[in-house]
């Protein structure tokens, strides 16, 4: 009777996953991509390999018969899901599979663009340019601008355009870990119900980034320097992806002190929350991550609260 139930839910989260694969076709896109490796990752996690091929097979079937090109999406998908689905069965640290998901997934990014470019003449600037001219075309034809006393020009949608191009390394990236963080808090708790010990992240209040990260952003701004004072877009690249990166571990770090502030001062639950949302929208505020990670910051605080 268990495993009926079991193949039960198998078979429900195949036909989840059917759905979501349809469902890039459709507006929906834009919210179901972030959710797509999440019924890989419990399918393989939960299930013996040849069963966990079993349940592919009648959607790969379907697929097939619709359209081809979404068996095409379906391996596309279901690569880095194998990947973090892996390390949940090895027991691995939640870091370690979030971390492996989302380099599984940059590098399916990296090789797509790649064969799309040798195979099928894809040119991801133009495709990005001709994106940019269509966003600001109103602007450049509306009449009402002038009356605030700002024109767009076409000049500007240029240099947006070249700007878009040179954060694409980030936005992979970025793009990568989200999926996979939001795959990992969805994925675990469930895996959970079903009887699987998977490791969680740690509280937020013990989040910690390596202190090496202060001499990753000197660089950075050493590279900051050099890229002004250089005419290629090399540099230019490097400096526009870097500093984001490692601002968003500096975000992570004051966001791991607020929580860890909070707990130690038995503040209300919901205002450490509230900080970490603060932290994305006013950027002066990773100053803190900054001081709390190149400063025994914690430890000191700790002490005087004894």
């Amino acid at each position: 009777m268990n495993l009926l139930n079991f193949s039960f839910k198998s078979a429900i989260w195949s036909a989840v996953f059917l759905l979501l694969i349809f469902s890039l076709l459709t507006p929906l896109s834009v919210l179901s991509i972030f959710f797509m490796m999440i019924p890989g990752v419990i399918l393989y996690a939960s299930l013996p390999v040849t069963s966990f091929v079993f349940h592919l097979l009648p959607v790969a079937i379907i697929l097939v018969v619709v359209n081809p090109i979404f068996l095409l999406l379906m391996l596309i998908l279901i690569l880095p899901a194998i990947v973090m689905g892996n390390a949940y069965k090895k027991q691995k640290s939640a870091l370690f599979a979030i971390m492996t998901g989302a380099g599984a997934l940059l590098a399916e990014y990296l090789l797509l663009l790649l064969i799309g470019s040798l195979i099928f003449q894809f040119d991801l600037s133009t495709y990005i340019k001709d994106m940019v001219q269509i966003a600001t075309e109103p602007l450049i034809n509306s009449s009402s601008q002038v009356l605030y006393d700002f024109v767009w020009t076409p000049e500007m949608t240029e240099d947006v355009a070249r700007q878009t191009q040179l954060m694409i390394p980030f936005a992979l990236v970025v793009m990568s870990m989200i999926m996979a963080f939001i795959t990992h808090v969805i994925a675990r708790p469930i895996l959970s119900a079903m009887g699987l010990n998977v490791p969680k992240l740690p509280p937020a209040r013990e989040w910690q980034m390596p202190r090496s990260l202060i001499w990753y952003y000197f660089l950075a701004l050493i590279i900051e320097v050099v890229s002004k004072q250089s005419d290629g877009s090399y540099w230019k690249m490097i400096a526009m992806n870097l500093s984001p990166l490692i601002n968003l571990g500096f975000m992570i770090q004051a966001i791991g002190f607020f929580f860890f502030l909070s707990h130690l001062k038995k503040w209300n639950p919901v205002l450490p929350f509230f900080l970490g949302a603060l932290v994305f929208f006013i950027s002066p505020l990773r100053i803190v991550g900054i001081i709390d990670l190149a400063f025994p910051l914690r430890e000191a605080i700790s002490k005087s609260k004894r």
